[in-house]
């Protein structure tokens, strides 16, 4: 059965490197640009794994990680969240994420990340 991603970032540009490259990998990726449609996605596309940029204008990636770990249906699904603050790993692992992936990233450890998580 195909693993579902569902990914959000503000820069459309890494959006698209990751959507292809999860695509590649034989994952189903539904991406988005908002945080506001975040927690309809997870409803309606049931993702197996959730990639949250940190600073996306609304609601930031580790606030709507801590919604997706304290929803009774969708607390099991791991988290990653994307930052560029590397400084900050101890506060996003407070927000009850799976792993961090820091920015700039390498696709080769963006995808050693899902597959570990997603595999488990």
């Amino acid at each position: 059965m195909v693993k579902r991603i569902l990914v959000l970032d503000d820069n459309q540009d890494i959006l698209a490197i990751v959507h292809e490259t999860l695509t590649y990998e034989n994952f189903e990726v539904k991406s988005t640009g908002e945080s506001a449609e975040v927690m309809p996605l997870i409803e309606e596309f049931n993702p197996d794994l959730v990639i949250l940029d940190y600073r996306v204008a609304g609601t930031n990636g580790g606030e709507l990680c801590r919604k997706i770990k304290l929803h009774p249906q969708y607390c099991n699904v791991p988290v990653i969240i994307f930052s560029a603050y590397i400084n900050h790993e101890a506060d996003l692992l407070a927000y009850g994420c799976d792993a961090i992936i820091n920015k700039p990233f390498d696709l080769t450890e963006l995808v050693e990340k899902v597959n570990n998580l997603i595999n488990n």
